[in-house]
């Protein structure tokens, strides 16, 4: 089985990778509404990865949302220099912005049985296995998201999941500016702060290497044996067969 890999160069509005997003999602989706006959005769479509920056940009959960007043969004959106959406993923209100890799992995639970906690423990190992790769040592708590002391979150988790079909993921600090954190609480976190691989001392690092390191991880928590296979953003709109 396949892996596939998308890496959005530059920087990509969350809208944009929203959107991407949505196809296998689609793919995946139309495959479970198939009638059991044609299933047999139709290969599962494969996992897809989707790895990107974006501008600044605020988000906030699905329990959040309509519950932000326009003054709470103009103080996020300050003076036009960060975006605010909502989103379907799990948490809090969280940042995304230049230097931290967001990766959503689109995946079927049902291909080889898995629970939804389970993903999120897939998700978490793979930011702990990347971290460790570069000398970080990551790990997880009672609250979301993966931590380098019980202080210091350098990865916050939150998934969508729609008939046992996975979205959404993760966004890892790498070379962020923490000091739009301080605009929010972190995923509802009082105390807590953010670090990246620059704050623990990890410097010159980019997102388009973590990225890859990071999908080799994500293919070797998967179940079975897993290769990750690098596909174009004109393949994952197209929906092509990749195997």
């Amino acid at each position: 089985m396949y892996l596939h890999h998308l890496h959005l160069p530059g920087l990509t509005s969350y809208l944009r990778a929203s959107a991407i997003q949505s196809r296998p999602v689609r793919v995946l989706l139309d495959f479970k509404a198939l009638p059991d006959r044609a299933k047999r005769k139709t290969p599962l479509p494969s996992p897809t990865l989707l790895t990107f920056q974006t501008p600044p940009t605020y988000t906030c959960g699905r329990r959040e949302i309509g519950r932000l007043s326009a003054a709470q969004i103009a103080y996020l959106q300050t003076e036009g220099k960060a975006e605010f959406h909502e989103a379907l993923r799990g948490g809090q209100t969280t940042f995304h912005g230049p230097g931290q890799l967001i990766a959503y992995l689109v995946r079927s639970l049902e291909a080889r049985p898995s629970s939804p906690s389970n993903h999120v423990r897939l998700l978490e190992t793979a930011v702990i296995d990347t971290c460790s790769k570069y000398g970080i040592t990551g790990f997880t708590t009672e609250n979301p998201g993966v931590w380098t002391s019980p202080e210091k979150k350098i990865a916050s988790v939150g998934v969508h999941l729609r008939r046992y079909i996975t979205s959404h993921g993760i966004g890892l600090n790498i070379a962020t500016d923490l000091s739009w954190f301080d605009r929010i609480v972190a995923c509802g976190l009082v105390g807590k702060k953010a670090t990246s691989f620059e704050e623990e001392g990890v410097l010159g690092k980019d997102v388009v290497e973590v990225a890859n390191v990071f999908a080799s991880s994500v293919a070797a928590s998967l179940p079975g044996s897993v290769e990750v296979k690098t596909v174009t953003e004109k393949e994952v709109n197209d929906s092509i067969r990749l195997g």
